[in-house]
């Protein structure tokens, strides 16, 4: 290989690959943690190195030209060969000093980790730990955290998983709105239950449908994603909603609806990372530790 023919700087290739994936130069800085100056003075250097013009602006937006399109996929080449070099180097790393980054749900993140957290920070004070809360997965291969807890098993080869264990669901409401129900005597007697759902997809109903119930949209006509609103909503009398066990009964002001029923369904807790991050002493004594005390919480 001839290194004299490598003229461009990485930074510069990086600053490229995340403006045109971000789509603006202001989004693009703010996922880099630098300045719109710096980012637009790293893209034009680039522009500069290699001759070309990368980008053309069209309102608020960044559009690429011919030339960009035709370097975008070299350049994420590139950066997934950087984001392995990273993980293989923190894979090396003893030092028990640094930080973790943890990828957790809403209901994981208010409920169960703040013990979990107080514990591992008196016992590790010299791990710094980073939560991101998401009901989405995040990208461990991508380095968006070290370690996730999800309630699937992950299908990639070079993911670590560890089942804890199952959570069991039950449909929780208040006293007050169930006594206002019709009388339940089997799942296919739940037309008029209100369920404040996640979103407009058919994917719970479903499920459920094929266990006997009978829902359709008509019991969903409360939507949000945000689980702690489900949760208030649920207070005020507005519906019923899916809740772990463990923490729906430790609310004195929720009861468990349709008991006689069982609950609606089992979900598994894995908790995941990169095989490459098992190696790394703070990532593996985190990775532990919060396997040990997740799996006696639940």
């Amino acid at each position: 290989m001839t290194w004299t023919s490598v003229k461009f700087d990485w930074n510069h290739t990086r600053a490229f690959l995340v403006t045109a994936e971000e789509g603006t130069l202001s989004a693009a800085a703010k996922a880099l943690g630098l300045t719109q100056p710096t980012l637009s003075r790293q893209v034009a250097a680039l522009e500069a190195e290699m001759g070309i013009t990368l980008f053309e602006r069209v309102g608020q937006r960044l559009v690429l030209t011919e030339s960009g399109v035709e370097l975008l996929e070299h350049a994420r080449l590139m950066g997934n060969a950087a984001m392995h070099f990273s993980l293989a180097a923190s894979g090396q790393s003893q030092k028990i000093e640094g930080s973790v980054t943890l990828s957790v749900g809403e209901l994981d993140a208010i409920f169960r980790l703040p013990k979990i957290i107080a514990k591992l920070r008196q016992e590790e004070p010299g791990i710094d730990i980073e939560v991101i809360v998401t009901n989405e997965p995040s990208d461990l291969k991508r380095r968006e955290a070290d370690i996730a807890i999800r309630s699937f098993r992950p299908t990639q080869n070079d993911l670590i998983a560890k089942k804890l264990g199952e959570e069991t669901i039950w449909l929780y409401g208040t006293e007050d709105y169930l006594s206002r129900l019709p009388p339940i005597s089997k799942a296919s007697d739940l037309t008029q239950l209100q369920i404040i759902g996640f979103d407009r997809s058919n994917n719970v109903s479903d499920i459920l449908n094929q266990q006997g119930w009978n829902l359709s949209k008509q019991n969903f006509r409360l939507i949000t994603s945000f689980q702690m609103l489900q949760l208030q909503l649920c207070k005020e009398g507005l519906g019923v909603i899916f809740f772990p066990e463990d923490m729906g009964d430790k609310d004195p002001s929720l009861v468990r609806a349709f008991e006689h029923l069982g609950p609606a369904m089992q979900l598994p807790i894995w908790l995941v990372c990169h095989q490459e991050l098992r190696t790394n002493l703070r990532v593996r004594r985190v990775f532990d530790f919060i396997a040990d005390e997740l799996s006696q919480a639940v």
